[in-house]
């Protein structure tokens, strides 16, 4: 049997476009041949459809791009019900964020894919309970990152630090992205360019703003198109 393969997708904050690039990351690998599944470790916000059923917009985009049908695999081990930092919701619903949990759910689903695109929450370092944070996930998983930059003022740094904070862990940065975010920044290619030139892992790409008709609603996901339009402007990393 082929091992299975992965990427993590790390972002530089919250509302980066990780959601985003799992998604077309997850579309391309599965038009290269590989079977392609997403996973959440800890999603954080919930709604409701009119049929009361309880949804994660994160997760059904990452459902809607592993093609998967409603409720066909567990694509995350926490769904929490606030969109806040996961350990203070946690603790405040009288939970324990594990990490083995998670591993336990990772590897479950290792044997339904050639290849698995987990997707972070918040920033690398975001805490997961009193002891650890999502960093403690990357490490116990061994996957090669990619680093999402949303491109907003603030980035350079924010993207620096995350890069350090990855590389003393010892962890194989496999490519960065540059996203626009709904408006594009002023210098925004001089702040690429900077980041070029001081990120040595490989630049695989910039997203433009998503043009209107492909942005997403509040509580919905991603469409096909919003993620083939991204995954246009993308390369895919060396697995």
């Amino acid at each position: 049997m082929t091992k299975t393969t992965g990427l993590i997708i790390v972002g530089t904050d919250t509302e980066v476009g990780k959601t985003l690039v799992s998604g077309a990351l997850i579309l391309k690998l599965r038009a290269a041949g590989k079977k392609t599944i997403g996973f959440k470790p800890v999603a954080a916000g919930t709604y409701q459809n009119m049929d009361g059923i309880v949804f994660n917009e994160d997760l059904e985009t990452l459902r809607i791009a592993s093609n998967l049908l409603p409720g066909e695999l567990d694509l995350s081990t926490y769904v929490l019900d606030t969109p806040a930092a996961p350990h203070l919701v946690a603790a405040k619903n009288g939970q324990h964020l594990d990490v083995e949990k998670i591993m336990q759910a990772y590897v479950r689903l290792q044997n339904q894919a050639d290849c698995i695109i987990v997707e972070g929450a918040g920033g690398f370092l975001v805490p997961l309970n009193d002891h650890e944070n999502l960093s403690a996930v990357g490490q116990k998983m061994n996957l090669p990152l990619i680093l999402v930059v949303g491109m907003k003022l603030g980035c350079i740094n924010h993207a620096l630090l995350t890069i350090e904070a990855m590389k003393a862990r010892e962890l194989q940065i496999t490519g960065w992205i540059a996203n626009t975010l709904s408006s594009e920044m002023s210098f925004l290619h001089e702040n690429i360019q900077a980041l070029q030139s001081r990120i040595t892992a490989p630049f695989l790409g910039l997203i433009p703003t998503l043009p209107p008709e492909l942005c997403k609603a509040n509580n919905s996901p991603y469409s096909i198109e919003a993620l083939t339009f991204a995954a246009k402007h993308i390369e895919l990393p060396s697995l």
